[in-house]
């Protein structure tokens, strides 16, 4: 078959968007590059794997699962149903904190990403930083084993560490990152994501609020004199998670910031940095 004929198979299942980057990944073309070419013959192995693919995301599965990566800031990470598909705002919680360790920071950090998933925040932190260490914690297994595949991808000499968040650490950080589970286990959710995506990495209690006391509560354990502690967050929470900072903290500066959507989607803690 051409890429003809399996853009027009594929966009009797599918958007044609969908279909022209599905088809783009699998040939390691760009999406642009297809109507140059339209005629060129498809390798029977991958037209296979192609009609396979578009009949899963038809079935609603997410497109990133299905080619199986994902692009965020800049680099390639491996996907899969065992972790959460990195948002957009996860990529502007990395970039202010990027920012604020420059600002605050002379020499190399150390860093912890809890709640690590594919790996994709402390990874990019270790590649744009160059820091002293950086420790990866999850408690899924399964998402361990795809974040050790992202390591080897990016040659990281990042440690990653099975734990509920704090349970299994001892060390100190200068920078503490996470973007915990924080939907309320209630709350309606789009089917896409309910359907796909792990509730391990979705869900966190009545209020949505669990994992941010379980790590607040620990903070004072593991923040070195000066410390950085970011944090991504629900639109609604900030409030709440102040108040569960203040009760827990003392002489710390807390900054909540808007995403490029203007809704209260990160929150970052000082300690003696300003």
């Amino acid at each position: 078959m051409t890429i003809e004929n399996l853009l027009f198979f594929a966009k009797g299942h599918i958007h044609s968007d969908h279909a022209k980057i599905l088809l783009a990944e699998n040939l390691s073309k760009n999406p642009l590059e297809l109507l140059n070419c339209l005629n060129e013959e498809v390798p029977q192995d991958i037209v296979e794997l192609y009609k396979k693919e578009v009949l899963a995301l038809e079935a609603g599965q997410p497109l990133q699962y299905v080619i199986g990566n994902v692009n965020f800031y800049g680099n390639h990470f491996l996907v899969d149903k065992n972790v959460l598909i990195p948002r957009f705002e996860t990529e502007e919680l990395v970039e202010n904190t990027i920012n604020y360790i420059k600002e605050h920071f002379t020499e190399p950090v150390d860093i912890i990403d809890l709640g690590c998933g594919s790996g994709v925040i402390g990874l990019t932190l270790e590649q744009k930083l160059s820091p002293k260490s950086v420790d990866l914690i999850d408690i899924s297994p399964q998402a361990l084993t795809v974040c050790h595949q992202n390591c080897g991808l990016l040659n990281s000499k990042a440690t990653l560490i099975e734990s509920d968040m704090f349970a299994k650490v001892e060390k100190k950080y200068d920078v503490i990152i996470s973007n915990p589970p924080y939907i309320k286990t209630t709350e309606d959710i789009e089917p896409i994501v309910k359907n796909n995506e792990p509730s391990l990495a979705l869900y966190a209690g009545e209020d949505g609020l669990d994992c941010y006391r379980k790590i607040i509560k620990d903070l004072p354990n593991h923040m070195k004199d000066r410390c950085l502690v970011a944090f991504e967050i629900g639109n609604t929470q900030a409030s709440a998670i102040k108040q569960l900072i203040t009760s827990t903290l003392t002489n710390v500066i807390v900054e909540v910031k808007k995403d490029l959507s203007g809704r209260d989607r990160m929150l970052f803690i000082f300690k003696n940095l300003k």
